[in-house]
């Protein structure tokens, strides 16, 4: 072989691998949450003003770190209130924000964090997920149009726009922005149930793992 045609196969297999490798980049990585030491979980996992959908005194609870704007969070969210109806009293869900996706993500946490105290979190949460593809769909919403969503499913909106700035709020948003970091979470649906990591992501898998932590709960009583 000359010089030449070996220079060309040289280069052909190099961008053979490059393309490889960059394919395997962008792929997106696993939705998996990871184990973290028990102290650390304690103080980052769960925070005691963070939302909670169900029974407050339920025996399991799923920690789910939660983007408003995220699509897979919205896609998920049927199976998870399917997950509570399976298992009544028994199950809980607590809500982490994090804010993943830009300011349309911090605006819709922020709303949230309102509507928590104003006593209407789920119709509001379940308004701003039904209507996701209208405001989250590019990233910057048209201005006021979250808020109207909210209005309009309970939301009293004159009071939110001066809560909405409030310092409690805004440390609600902060602390939870830590306790992502600390927890390590990359992507949003994250789940932990009664700490556990879900390890491999799938709805199948946090069936599975709720139904294990049901059953073991029950046995404890």
């Amino acid at each position: 072989m000359t010089r030449k045609p070996l220079l060309l196969s040289v280069l052909a297999i190099g961008l053979v691998g490059f393309a490889s490798a960059s394919w395997y980049v962008s792929q997106p990585a696993p939705q998996v949450a990871t184990a973290v030491p028990a102290t650390m979980q304690s103080e980052a996992l769960m925070r005691s003003y963070s939302p909670i959908l169900g029974n407050e005194e339920a025996p399991v609870t799923i920690v789910e770190f939660f983007d408003p704007a995220c699509e897979a969070c919205r896609a998920f969210y049927p199976v998870v209130k399917s997950i509570m109806a399976e298992h009544g009293d028994a199950v809980r869900v607590m809500i982490r924000y994090t804010p993943f996706h830009g300011e349309g993500s911090l605006e819709a946490i922020r709303i949230l964090e309102v509507a928590r105290m104003q006593g209407v979190f789920e119709p509001v949460l379940e308004a701003l997920l039904s209507e996701q593809p209208r405001w989250a769909s590019h990233g910057a919403p048209e201005p006021g149009l979250i808020l109207e969503i909210a209005g309009n499913a309970g939301l009293d909106t004159e009071a939110a726009a001066t809560q909405m700035l409030a310092p409690a709020v805004l440390a609600v948003v902060n602390q939870d922005s830590a306790d992502v970091e600390t927890m390590g979470v990359r992507q949003t649906p994250t789940f932990y149930v009664n700490g556990k990591p879900l390890e491999t992501f799938g709805d199948a898998e946090l069936r599975a793992l709720v139904a294990q932590e049901v059953a073991l709960a029950q046995a404890g009583e």
